[in-house]
């Protein structure tokens, strides 16, 4: 009862902050992070009406895919992606929000060719094969320049937008932030405010296959404060399911 509880405070919230800016609440979609989350718990969020998960390690989602393969359930990878684990992560998500290197893009995209060129009838290495369709991927900004967070620089993210823009297998459609941490929510608000600017200077320049449609910003602590910049995938784990170690 918790979680229906926690979760239909946050789309009150949501509503709240899209009323504020003028926003339509079916524009911002809620991505539950389920980090160290068990797979009833998972269900129970199914259950409440959520349909959007995200993971920040692709060995954990891969159980609990496996686990909750009755759902329809869409997967967002929210973590950082090592390239070798970029084959892993196109069989599992749906998205990734984490793309910061042309070398993890072309990982992506080398994953889809395999899968494309595998002869007809032979059977793949492991279930489920690689997913062909265009990916829906994000570029993760570091607007911060926190070293120990992921991410590219805000000067870098145009050229490599135009990069993966020219590959197949890829849909560039938008940027993800995780702005350091503040206790005051509206100090984040800079942040995402810098990000959807920069969503606008990377639309402006007209790149051929690349969209700048979704923002991927906010938590459970600044989530309000995000929406109201712009955001249209909000990331909460803790106001839904509590405290994790």
């Amino acid at each position: 009862m918790a979680t229906r509880e926690n979760i239909a405070r946050i789309q009150e919230r949501i509503e709240a902050a899209c009323r504020r800016a003028g926003r339509r609440p079916e524009d911002v979609r809620l991505v539950a992070v389920t980090k160290t989350v068990q797979p009833e718990r998972i269900r129970e969020a199914y259950d409440a009406g959520v349909r959007h998960f995200g993971e920040n390690r692709v060995q954990e989602a891969q159980a609990k895919r496996a686990a909750l393969a009755d759902l329809p359930i869409t997967w967002h990878l929210i973590g950082h992606l090592q390239s070798n684990k970029a084959k892993a992560a196109r069989e599992i998500f749906q998205w990734v929000h984490s793309v910061d290197s042309l070398r993890i893009a072309e990982r992506l995209e080398q994953a889809a060719q395999r899968s494309a060129d595998r002869p007809s009838g032979q059977a793949p290495e492991q279930a489920p094969p690689v997913a062909t369709a265009r990916l829906p991927i994000l570029i993760e900004v570091n607007l911060g320049a926190e070293a120990t967070k992921s991410g590219i620089p805000e000067s870098a993210a145009p050229e490599l937008a135009c990069q993966i823009g020219q590959l197949k297998t890829l849909d560039l459609c938008g940027l993800m932030l995780v702005p350091p941490y503040f206790e005051d929510p509206e100090r984040s608000r800079p942040y995402f405010s810098r990000l959807r600017d920069l969503a606008k200077v990377i639309h402006s320049a007209g790149l051929p296959g690349v969209r700048m449609d979704e923002l991927s910003m906010g938590m459970s602590h600044d989530f309000d404060v995000a929406v109201e910049e712009g955001a249209t995938l909000i990331r909460v784990g803790t106001a839904i399911f509590g405290s994790r170690i």
